[in-house]
């Protein structure tokens, strides 16, 4: 990272928002203690930082979950571009001239399309046992190599029980992919962008990003609702959101 050694100091930033945001007084970043944070404009696109000492070690849990509060908070009540955790530069000329500037019509853009609209996460989650019995009551051949090692020494059917293991969780990835385009099929109508995300555990049905705007929250969640009621003692669903729009922007940074 790049830091100003007359002062000491360098710049978070943090992401870019339109330049007629106000911060209140308390807004809080990264550091320890947390740096307060501010805004650096030009034209009609402001960033917002917070200034840190060169030296300051950055990763810490607390940083992390300072980054990501920030950007979400923003998010629910206006257009912002999300930068990537860790990004510092030397000084606010620099987020100027390096940043704001540099990037002026690209960053203007994107807020516009922004404009009203933020990310919502789904994630759910199978129930162990009804996903097993779902998988198993689907195939013959799952059902016989289950029986096959039904009450044997676990050494004695070691390539069974691992067979039977691999099929297992071929057959939830091929669940995962058609909930995952159910979920798709039911927020269509709502959602203006989707991106799927990888499973972050082996019993994860869902794991989606979808932009949509903030005014239209009420609407997926009763279309998550609908699902959430079909999938009862199956699939346990939850909504996550308004967050920053991770994985529908790129936000380059200065070198």
């Amino acid at each position: 990272m790049s830091t100003d050694t007359k002062t000491g100091t360098a710049v978070y930033v943090y992401g870019i928002v339109p330049s007629d945001v106000e911060l209140d007084d308390d807004v809080q970043g990264v550091g320890d203690p947390p740096a307060a944070v501010t805004t650096v404009r030009s034209g009609p696109i402001a960033a917002l930082v917070s200034e840190i000492p060169e030296d300051a070690p950055l990763g810490r849990p607390e940083d992390l979950t300072a980054h990501a509060g920030l950007l979400d908070a923003a998010a629910a009540e206006l257009p912002v571009l999300p930068l990537r955790f860790g990004a510092v530069v030397t000084d606010e000329q620099a987020v100027v001239e390096e940043l704001l500037d540099a990037n002026r019509d690209d960053f203007t853009a994107a807020l516009d399309q922004l404009e009203g609209k933020a990310e919502f996460i789904v994630r759910a989650r199978y129930d162990e046992q009804a996903i097993l019995r779902e998988v198993l009551s689907g195939s013959e051949q799952l059902q016989q190599l289950a029986e096959a090692i039904r009450g044997k020494p676990e050494d004695a059917t070691r390539n069974e029980r691992m067979a039977l293991g691999e099929q297992i969780t071929q057959a939830i990835e091929a669940n995962r992919a058609a909930d995952t385009q159910r979920v798709a099929d039911a927020l269509a109508d709502v959602a203006e962008g989707m991106a799927p995300r990888q499973p972050t555990h082996e019993e994860e049905a869902v794991h989606l990003a979808v932009l949509a705007e903030t005014a239209r929250q009420e609407d997926l969640e009763a279309a998550l609702d609908e699902l959430a009621k079909e999938w009862e003692g199956r699939v346990e669903v939850r909504l996550l959101g308004p967050l920053a729009a991770y994985d529908f922007v790129v936000t380059r940074t200065p070198e």
